[in-house]
């Protein structure tokens, strides 16, 4: 595997400028996704997943968004300091995104072929014919195992089930054959059967074309299933990252801890406490560690200071005070 990370987000913050304040949704995090790897992002609804991988699209209204600071380098130019030529080039062709609700994706008023026609004429700056971009909006359909896919170029999304929609989004997102793929919470919005057939699709599909991708989801099953390394984000920090079997094996993070215990078992027990409380109002964030008022064994400094990353492991870091002297959960200084 190519050691040149695909994508490179060093220190990024991003604002939300509204009614009565500044939304402080984004607060320095950093993220690597290295050529062919899968990387899961994990966190609970509103922690900031899909705002980090809307900023490096470029895609976020601004305003009432800003980015204060931070870098985002997808294989090695800044799409921060992007003109809009090379925004167009990256977007598509280099990047690429399937939302999380296929509904909400697709326009309801033109047919499927509309849209991603549309979308292989902006990735190829329209220099295709009519028949050519027909072609190339026919072979993703194929590789999603739509049936008939040349009679699924007429048929409006409101023609379609939720499922067939979804295959309909990754169709879109792979017709202009990117780099780096992000899925934003792919199969939630349908049921378990469907959802397991999308995932298992999206799989084979990153498989076969060697991609990179990015898995927004909150279900660490299909973290599990999906990915080869875990970013953990708590309100707009990443607090945790290891490789997937190594986060499994023993998570460090207070906050990962409580999402790995929150999973319902199988072989019963009980249904888990969860986590208390829930993620601070970005308006007014604590200081310090944004999970201390939520962390049962939270110190005097996470509520002073903003914890660095340590190791704890081969290539495993932890954004938590516990571990900055090598220590281990639980001890004298806990209160």
């Amino acid at each position: 595997m190519n050691e040149t990370p695909i994508l490179d987000i060093k220190n990024l913050s991003v604002h939300f400028q509204v009614y009565g304040g500044t939304l402080k949704v984004l607060d320095g995090i950093n993220m690597v996704v290295k050529r062919g790897q899968k990387v899961g992002l994990v966190g609970e609804t509103g922690c900031g997943k899909t705002t980090s991988m809307r900023a490096t699209l470029r895609t976020l209204p601004m305003p009432p968004a800003l980015i204060p600071g931070g870098e985002i380098r997808f294989e090695g130019q800044d799409v921060l300091k992007m003109n809009a030529a090379q925004l167009r080039r990256v977007r598509g062709r280099g990047i690429a995104m399937v939302f999380q609700d296929p509904t909400a994706a697709l326009n309801p008023v033109f047919t499927v072929g509309q849209q991603i026609e549309a979308v292989v004429r902006y990735s190829t700056d329209g220099r295709l014919s009519r028949r050519e971009i027909r072609e190339r909006a026919i072979a993703p359909l194929k590789e999603v195992a739509l049936p008939d896919p040349e009679r699924m170029l007429d048929t409006y999304p409101v023609q379609l089930s939720g499922g067939m929609r979804q295959r309909v989004c990754i169709a879109m997102a792979l017709v202009a054959n990117p780099r780096l793929l992000i899925a934003d919470e792919p199969g939630t919005s349908l049921d378990v059967t469907i959802q397991d057939q999308i995932l298992r699709l999206l799989h084979n599909l990153v498989e076969e074309k060697g991609l990179s991708v990015i898995v927004i989801t909150h279900t660490l099953g299909v973290v599990r299933e999906l990915t080869d390394r875990v970013y953990v984000m708590y309100a707009g920090n990443m607090v945790e990252v290891a490789a997937t079997p190594e986060l499994f094996r023993q998570p460090f993070h207070p906050y990962t801890r409580g999402l790995m215990a929150a999973v319902p078992r199988l072989s019963g027990g009980g249904v888990s406490d969860g986590i208390p409380g829930r993620i601070p109002a970005y308006m007014q964030p604590p200081p310090g560690c944004r999970f201390h008022p939520r962390c049962p064994q939270a110190m005097e400094i996470c509520r002073q200071e903003k914890p660095a990353f340590y190791d704890v492991g081969s290539d495993h870091q932890v954004a938590c005070f516990l571990y900055r002297d090598g220590g281990q959960p639980g001890g004298s200084d806990a209160q």
